[in-house]
């Protein structure tokens, strides 16, 4: 059976030495989140994810969901249980505002928390996770009854929520939508439709679920300017609070599927079910994707998370499993064998997970950060170029970290030779659980065209030129350095290879858009590697800095410079073949006609 170890230290080394946390304090709720209050919650969530998640997670993907004749859908054994344990230790509140009952901490600290989650079981996390992307949305777009009335006990978590896009024949193009919603006199509306791929649409963890549901007003535009979206609750709640009658919404069946078998992914059906309006009509999409930001970030976590996971068995695996001897000679010759660990090929392929997992986890992290500043600071300019990378790195978060989870999974699994392709090592279920993250809330390569064709030019590149000004100042402050030059030189190749496939896509993508479509792929995963290029760079210097002083931990941050020389002579100059594939054009891409393949 797999193991898990939440990445404490290594979390609380990013927070206090390279992102300097306590610069934050201007901010609302960061003074509240002092250091050991922060290593408190970090440790007491590694315990709840490590002894009581980590052991459901097979039960989870063996036993799945079941959905009963009358509607009715029961969790896993054991998930109902861990779910109250979850919630009686507010960690749904973390960073929700305190007058609706949350704690008002940095979200950082639940991005980070959340990592922990999704590591030790998935498809368990995923039911937290939606209830905080709802929870987003209302606080951003509804208006205060219906914050009054349901954000306290979505908070609490004794209600749940979800989020409904997709329909059977429109997933990405929401234009096609027709889940319709009809004006009643009391201002509500009567939603029908089917909506499919909906995680946690029907469970039995809580009392009521707070369906997000995108629907179409009569009369609506067509296309995407017609779409509204609606709060839909599962049972009604009475004006007391209490809960009343079943409201039209029920759960059609539970889609069969590869992966995350602990989270009920149901297709919902909506009879006349009746929803309130939340926001503008027809802005709808602007509501959904503050929840859909979220969640992206969220998806990006889960790739970072299946990594550090499948990670961590593959090197107890390595250190464990005797095959082979060493290059150079017995280095265990008093056994059969020399663990495989010793042969360069295993190592590279640890050190690939490694390099990726601490630098994703400082992207995260990053990304997190300038989200708080994004919704906390009280200075405007700060928060215009806070949400401007928000808006950049959003793609680049979730498809570069989820391409790379699933990737790391499977590199993790084949470290175990054929003891990973059967269920007891619990590495097939990793590479199974992984895959979904590439696809939900907008497939990678959507991500990379949102990045390409809207994030790059939006505000005239405003958000990419101070990336590359932030990063080119870093370089520069540090250039003369003897001891960075094995990372900023790397690091200033790989900003120069953007650089030129940014040029290239101004030059040649606006006669000829298919050269865009062509290279964002390239281009989203070049931009992946220089911004982690860059998280290796600022931890490299923090690591330094306490090995100057002395620290203690001497020896795992000498362990980070190595593991950052790796990076930047194995893994970042990939940059330059992603440069050559952007160059090459559209051309032999598109040339065969449709009915050649």
């Amino acid at each position: 059976m797999p193991t898990y170890k939440a990445p404490v230290d290594d979390t609380l080394f990013l927070l206090t030495d390279v992102f300097n946390i306590d610069r934050y304090n201007n901010l609302p709720g960061f003074a509240d989140a002092s250091s050991d209050v922060v290593e408190a919650i970090l440790g007491e969530a590694a315990k709840f994810a490590e002894h009581v998640l980590t052991p459901l997670n097979r039960v989870g993907d063996v036993e799945g969901c079941t959905r009963h004749p009358d509607g009715r859908v029961t969790t896993p054994t054991g998930f109902k249980a861990a779910y109250k344990q979850l919630c009686d230790g507010g960690w749904l509140g973390i960073s929700a505002p305190a007058e609706f009952g949350g704690q008002g901490l940095p979200a950082t600290i639940t991005a980070i928390v959340n990592e922990y989650l999704v590591s030790a079981n998935m498809g368990f996390s995923m039911y937290p996770g939606l209830v905080q992307g709802a929870v987003a949305a209302i606080l951003v777009h509804a208006n205060d009854e219906l914050k009054k009335t349901y954000l306290p006990k979505m908070i609490e978590g004794v209600w749940a929520g979800t989020m409904n896009l997709t329909e059977p024949h429109c997933g990405t193009d929401l234009g096609q939508l027709r889940t319709k919603a009809v004006p009643q006199a009391d201002g509500s509306y009567k939603i029908t439709g089917t909506k499919i791929f909906i995680s946690g649409g029907e469970q039995d963890l809580t009392e009521n679920i707070i369906h997000l549901v995108l629907a179409r007003i009569e009369g609506a535009p067509a296309g995407t300017r017609g779409i509204s979206l609606f709060l839909v609750p599962k049972v009604f709640v009475k004006p007391d609070g209490a809960l009343g009658e079943r409201n039209g919404v029920s759960c059609g069946s539970i889609e069969e599927k590869m992966g995350i078998h602990g989270n009920s992914t149901c297709v919902m059906n909506y009879d006349g079910a009746v929803g309130w309006l939340i926001g503008e009509q027809h802005r709808g999409l602007n509501a959904m994707f503050t929840m859909m930001n979220e969640a992206r970030l969220g998806v990006g976590i889960q790739g970072l998370a299946m990594s550090e996971v499948a990670y961590q068995n593959a090197a107890i695996y390595a250190k464990e499993r005797l095959q082979g001897r060493a290059l150079t000679g017995p280095k265990f010759p008093d056994k059969a064998a020399d663990p495989i660990i010793v042969h360069p090929d295993i190592r590279r392929s640890l050190l690939t997970m490694r390099a990726f997992n601490e630098a994703a986890r400082a992207l995260v992290m990053w990304t997190a950060l300038k989200g708080d500043v994004a919704h906390r600071s009280g200075d405007a300019k700060e928060r215009q170029a806070a949400d401007d990378h928000m808006g950049l790195l959003t793609p680049v978060v979730k498809g570069v970290l989820t391409d790379g989870g699933f990737n790391n999974a499977v590199a993790a699994q084949q470290v175990f030779g054929g003891h990973g392709y059967i269920a007891e090592h619990g590495m097939e279920q990793f590479v199974r659980d992984a895959r979904i993250a590439q696809i939900y809330e907008g497939a990678n390569g959507i991500q990379a065209l949102d990045l390409v064709g809207r994030k790059l030019p939006k505000d005239g590149g405003r958000a990419l030129n101070a990336f590359f000004s932030e990063v080119r100042g870093f370089i520069k402050e540090h250039a003369a350095d003897e001891a960075m030059k094995p990372y900023v030189g790397p690091l200033g190749t790989a900003v120069g290879h953007m650089q030129q496939a940014t040029v290239w896509f101004v030059q040649n993508a606006i006669k000829a858009p298919d050269n865009a479509g062509a290279g964002a792929m390239d281009y989203m995963h070049m931009f992946g590697l220089v911004a982690l290029g860059y998280m290796w760079c600022k931890m490299v210097v923090a690591a330094r800095a306490r090995i100057a002083a002395g620290s203690d931990a001497g020896d795992r941050m000498k362990t980070k410079l190595v593991t950052g020389r790796f990076f930047m002579e194995r893994m970042l100059p990939e940059t330059g073949a992603h440069l050559a594939r952007i160059q090459a054009g559209a051309a032999s891409t598109m040339e065969l006609p449709a009915d050649a393949f």
